[in-house]
């Protein structure tokens, strides 16, 4: 198991950037699927972005695609959502997850993740 520590959040102006961090702490990061999630008031849990098993592979949601970028620094055991043109439909707390992984393969179902981190809320003004 990891433990899973986000920051990064905050309130901003729809065309701003934010970048989140999630700092691990317990095993090799790089032996997980990384991703974020976001959920925003009323709706469902989506997730937003995810980095394979060595990140080989990512994934983006087409409502991120072109704005956001999963990264990784291995060093420091963390995974960073770099946001740039948010929109106010971005608004949402911000989770990030993991779990094992080989591969290539992405999960996609929050379902199957086993680790979460608290959530940083993002929130983007008019």
């Amino acid at each position: 198991q990891v433990q899973l520590v986000e920051s990064g959040g905050g309130l901003v102006q729809a065309g701003d950037s934010l970048r989140l961090s999630c700092a691990a702490s317990g095993r090799t990061f790089s032996d997980y699927v990384r991703a974020w999630f976001r959920q925003a008031p009323g709706k469902e849990r989506e997730i937003v972005a995810a980095i394979s098993w060595g990140g080989g592979r990512t994934y983006y949601a087409d409502s991120v695609k072109g704005r956001f970028t999963i990264s990784t620094d291995n060093a420091k055991n963390t995974v960073y959502l770099q946001m740039n043109s948010l929109k106010t439909e971005d608004t949402a707390v911000y989770y990030c997850a993991a779990r094992l992984g080989r591969g290539y393969y992405i999960y996609m179902n929050q379902k199957e993740y086993d680790n979460w981190g608290q959530g940083t809320q993002v929130t983007v003004s008019s």
